[in-house]
């Protein structure tokens, strides 16, 4: 005769019982920064395709292709955000940002480690608190840094510092960042 579980018996807060709630805190805001950071770079998509300068004769196409463009900005995920976002800086001859290449490449990057933390399955702590989540990305490439959380709170601020490059590159071209009263042209 099979088995079932017994809920009843299960720890409190199962399967995430073993860690400390500072650690399930610190990946939550983590993770929230990472949703910001997409949201940032859809809003800077917008931005600099919406002050492209087009060729009359460009004008009928380009307005057809913004569409499904900002509907990508708001569906994609970040590496595929940072792809689209670098195009648009690209694209955009009012763009003053000299290192996209690099800011890209440093949001991919991140977006990597992005995964581990939304997908990866987390076991129960060493005796310092860290973890290493059990992921496998889509190389076969097997996570192996232990997680714990200054190192969190490390990526939280890394990735405030990529939001900020982004909003800097959208201001630094003198538009103002959209959704917000600060400085610049207003993108009407």
């Amino acid at each position: 005769m099979g088995t079932v579980v017994n809920r009843d018996k299960l720890p409190r807060k199962f399967p995430t019982h073993m860690h400390a709630d500072e650690f399930w805190a610190a990946l939550g805001r983590t993770v929230a920064t990472f949703g910001f950071l997409e949201e940032i770079l859809g809003k800077a998509i917008f931005a600099f395709t919406a002050t492209r300068e087009y060729e009359p004769t460009e004008i009928v196409a380009a307005y057809k292709a913004w569409l499904p463009k900002l509907e990508k900005a708001l569906t994609d995920q970040l590496y595929g955000l940072a792809e689209v976002y670098e195009k648009a800086v690209r694209e955009n001859p009012k763009a003053t940002i000299e290192n996209v290449c690099d800011l890209v490449g440093e949001i991919k990057s991140a977006a990597k480690v992005r995964n581990v933390l939304c997908h990866g399955s987390w076991g129960s702590p060493n005796a310092d608190g860290q973890s290493v989540p059990f992921f496998v990305n889509r190389q076969n490439e097997i996570w192996i840094t232990p997680i714990d959380v200054k190192y969190l709170d490390d990526v939280q601020a890394h990735v405030v510092g990529l939001i900020c490059s982004v909003v800097d590159s959208v201001t630094h071209s003198g538009f103002q960042f959209p959704g917000s009263s600060g400085p610049g042209q207003a993108l009407a």
